[in-house]
């Protein structure tokens, strides 16, 4: 068993989905990861899941994560910083919102990052240790950064499997509201929209299928973290939505007025665009993981009335999404936990 005398040594502050999942990949690779939280059990959590080997903080850890939300943040990394540290250490956070942190964050050794990974599950129980393997990890340096330190984390960074890119805090911004944080604001309106719709049209609801699962699954993600994203990005988040209102206006008027030319070119040229993004294959998803999964529950006696494949926020990880008769559904947990899946269960009212 690895001891704190012979490994490398990080630090975790906030124990959530991405935290947690940051400790499980450092002490997969024989860290020893220390780390808090402001739920003081959320971080016991953490260490009874295997995410830390202890709580609390660590002033010879060499790297220190900051998975806080955004608010904490500026507080945090500067508590890192100043905090008695080992010569060389190095403070980065998660956020998704890099420019004002930049403006405020001012030390050589802190890193701004960004991993773009993520999943439908929420806090420490979701947390992976293969989260970020094959996930972009965005470093955003700036003049101030130390070189060595960037480096030092850029290899750390990788070692945990992820493709670090550099921007600049501000690149970061722009190009972050346009691809998570516009189509989070959109995918959570037309669930509202159809929400309220479905208030007088009971029916509604019921035909959701594939597309429109698809469209707004991302709504379900945590909705704490994002006023302050907005807030911290308005003018980011706000061009990108004034772009995209004037091309949906633009799709309304070729629907208003039959403009079936015009509309059929633009929905190829989506269809070419949407085709040509990067497509990359989890680890996790291995040929018959469905299979297993399903026939775990045949066999338990488990019947599934629904099933959906819930892909990650950002990203390209995803969960299993089943929804079986409330009085089987621990036992289901259970199994799947006992398997090595890392499985929650909800009731729904």
């Amino acid at each position: 068993m690895t001891s704190p005398s012979d490994a490398r040594r990080a630090a975790v502050v906030g124990t959530g989905l991405i935290g947690g999942s940051i400790g499980l990949a450092l002490r997969a690779r024989g860290w020893w990861v220390t780390g808090r939280d402001a739920d003081p059990d959320a971080a016991d959590r953490a260490k009874a899941l295997g995410a830390l080997d202890e709580v609390g903080d660590d002033p010879e850890a060499e790297v220190t994560f900051i998975a806080t939300p955004l608010g904490a943040v500026v507080a945090e990394v500067t508590r890192a910083v100043e905090g008695g540290r080992r010569a060389g250490a190095i403070v980065t956070d998660v956020s998704g919102v890099k420019a004002p942190l930049a403006a405020r964050l001012t030390q050589a050794a802190y890193v701004g990052g960004h991993p773009m990974a993520g999943s439908e599950q929420v806090g420490i129980d979701g947390a992976d240790p293969d989260l970020f393997v094959g996930a972009t990890w965005v470093l955003t340096p700036t003049a101030r950064t130390d070189p060595d330190a960037y480096t030092h984390l850029q290899a750390v960074v990788t070692s945990l499997g992820a493709e670090v890119l550099a921007l600049s805090p501000e690149q970061h911004d722009t190009l972050v509201a346009m691809v998570s944080h516009v189509p989070h604001l959109t995918a959570a309106t037309l669930m509202n929209v159809a929400d309220r719709a479905a208030e007088e049209h009971g029916a509604l609801l019921r035909l959701a299928a594939g597309g429109f699962r698809d469209m707004t699954r991302i709504a379900a993600g945590q909705p704490g973290i994002w006023p302050d994203v907005c807030a911290e990005n308005a003018p980011a988040i706000v061009a990108a939505l004034d772009t995209l209102l004037a091309d949906l206006s633009g799709m309304r008027d070729r629907v208003a007025t039959a403009d079936k030319v015009g509309l059929l070119a633009e929905l190829e040229h989506a269809a070419a665009a949407r085709r040509s993004l990067p497509a990359r294959v989890p680890v996790p998803d291995r040929p018959g993981v469905l299979a297993e999964i399903t026939t775990l529950a045949g066999d338990l006696g488990v019947n599934i009335h629904d099933i959906e494949l819930a892909h990650s926020v950002e990203g390209d990880r995803g969960v299993l999404v089943l929804v079986v008769d409330g009085h089987r559904a621990e036992q289901l947990h259970d199994t799947l936990t006992g398997r090595g899946y890392r499985s929650t269960s909800r009731h729904l009212e």
